[in-house]
């Protein structure tokens, strides 16, 4: 739960570096959020008749700038641009690829986005 609320901390910071824990930790607590919004949008459903997910969209919507954000930092890890998000723009071949990267480890010791963030004790 840590590294989940250390990237909402740095909700909109797209400098530095994020190793693979922070990531994935980042990714597993976010996929549970959802989960648990799409139940109480499901709730919801069934008592009220409402066709749409209010609770999963809106939590959806606010979480796209960490999301993002730490997704650039997973990427200067590795010594690559924030633009390769973009690669999965791709049809297919894209999203394996950064995904690929994204389970990659990062360059060990300092690159141009800062310190290697397995030094720093959280």
């Amino acid at each position: 739960m840590k590294w989940f609320i250390q990237a909402l901390k740095k909700y909109a910071d797209f400098s530095g570096r994020a190793r693979r824990q922070e990531y994935w930790m980042y990714v597993l607590f976010y996929t549970l959020f959802v989960f648990a919004a799409m139940a109480v949008d499901g709730v919801l459903m069934v008592s009220t008749g409402m066709v749409f997910t209010p609770i999963t969209t809106l939590f959806s919507l606010a979480m796209i700038i960490p999301t993002l954000a730490v997704a650039v930092r997973r990427m200067h890890d590795l010594g690559k641009s924030g633009a390769m998000i973009l690669v999965t723009l791709i049809p297919i071949i894209g999203s394996i690829w950064f995904l690929v990267l994204l389970a990659t480890e990062g360059q060990i010791g300092e690159n141009q986005y800062g310190s290697d963030p397995k030094e720093i004790k959280l």
